[in-house]
């Protein structure tokens, strides 16, 4: 990725200011942070961001270039921050690391990547058969789960981490084979992390861990037999279905992914106050932008794959099944395991109980309507 240099950087965030003002201001506290940042005679910091995501796939990258932009944007230019592609400056699973580490003062990228550093990590990201988009930030902004997960990660890891972008529920990953049972899985070598990956484990699946970039070439070569990535429109510039043509949904590991924004505890406590509510704001900024452009883009994308012959299959139940009973399984050994996963679970699956319930009789109650007419008009 080329340096954009602070000047130019500040030229771009300029446009965006101007441009989308409006969306920027539209956190409660962007308004006040603008026209003090204006005022007060504050430092000029220009910080590299690492980063797990390649340039290319520039709604996720995206979300690591909006919180810049909108950090820019809310100090008048004070406060830079430069992401960097995976690999650029720390390979794409090693974010957490550099950050904790102080080597990086700040990282985006999914938590969920760090599960072999601690199970709790994949509550920042995802659980399998776990919360949809908005159920996620309904228990992380609101539910207690950002309280909870921010002071597990300044023990563990020196760090505090922000919401900053959400893909939606994913797909079910390429095949090179049609998957009917779960016999069908055993042996299998794919691509998936998170404790989606230890699910998959168990069905007897063997499990690689890749970065993005790294996908389309395992797959092509036979290094591996599947992969799961994001979605449509992501899958299709990584080139995924030029390896394998079988498309599965749903992602039932990933029904709501986070992706955070990370940042080395030091260097957050060194801050100004009012630089602070701007990562706030720009991270909540990027929170939201990145899953609308998701859900506004991956259907175009999918029509696209659909109509050059991939074939879209559903997961058979016995898979879903097989699958959800091996999800909660490793709950409880995690939970038996690790009291600070035991902690966090207790209260999430309180929450999911909670959340489920109302979101049966209100999402559910519209959305079964609306299917049940247009199953019938189809």
């Amino acid at each position: 990725m080329e340096k954009l240099g602070r000047r130019g950087f500040l030229k771009k965030a300029s446009i965006v200011g101007a441009a989308g003002a409006a969306s920027f201001l539209a956190h409660p506290r962007a308004a006040d942070i603008v026209a003090n940042a204006q005022d007060a005679d504050l430092p000029t910091l220009e910080w590299e961001m690492a980063t797990s995501w390649p340039v290319a796939l520039d709604t996720i990258f995206g979300g690591a270039t909006v919180f810049a932009e909108a950090l820019a944007a809310l100090t008048s230019g004070k406060f830079i921050v430069n992401p960097r592609a995976a690999g650029e400056i720390a390979p794409g699973l090693e974010v957490l690391n550099v950050v904790e580490q102080g080597a990086v003062p700040i990282g985006h990228t999914a938590s969920y990547y760090y599960v072999g550093k601690s199970p709790i990590t994949a509550f920042g990201t995802a659980l399998p058969f776990g919360f949809n988009a908005q159920q996620q930030n309904a228990w992380l902004y609101e539910g207690g789960g950002l309280t909870m997960l921010r002071e597990l990660y300044a023990e563990k890891f020196g760090v505090i981490q922000f919401p900053a972008g959400n893909t939606g529920v994913q797909m079910g990953g390429w095949f090179r084979k049609e998957i009917s049972t779960v016999a069908d899985l055993e042996g299998l070598k794919m691509r998936i992390p998170g404790l989606g990956g230890q699910v998959m484990t168990k069905l007897g699946v063997t499990v690689q861990t890749l970065p993005g970039g790294e996908i389309f070439q395992a797959l092509q070569t036979g290094a591996i037999d599947a992969a799961e990535w994001v979605g449509p429109y992501d899958d299709e510039k990584l080139g995924l279905q030029k390896a394998t043509g079988f498309y599965y949904y749903p992602g039932w590991w990933e029904p709501g992914p986070t992706l955070e924004v990370q940042i080395n505890l030091a260097e957050w406590e060194a801050l100004p106050e009012l630089y602070k509510a701007a990562v706030e704001t720009a991270a909540y900024q990027a929170n939201m932008v990145m899953l609308a452009r998701y859900d506004a883009r991956n259907n175009e994308a999918l029509t696209r794959l659909v109509d050059g012959g991939v074939v879209l299959t559903p997961y058979s139940d016995e898979i879903m099944t097989a699958a959800e009973e091996a999800s909660f399984a490793l709950y409880e050994e995690l939970g038996a395991q690790d009291a600070d996963f035991k902690m966090v679970y207790d209260e999430w699956i309180k929450f999911r109980e909670g959340i489920y319930a109302w979101h049966d009789i209100n999402e559910g109650g519209v959305s079964r309507f609306i299917h049940s007419k247009l199953s019938t008009t189809s």
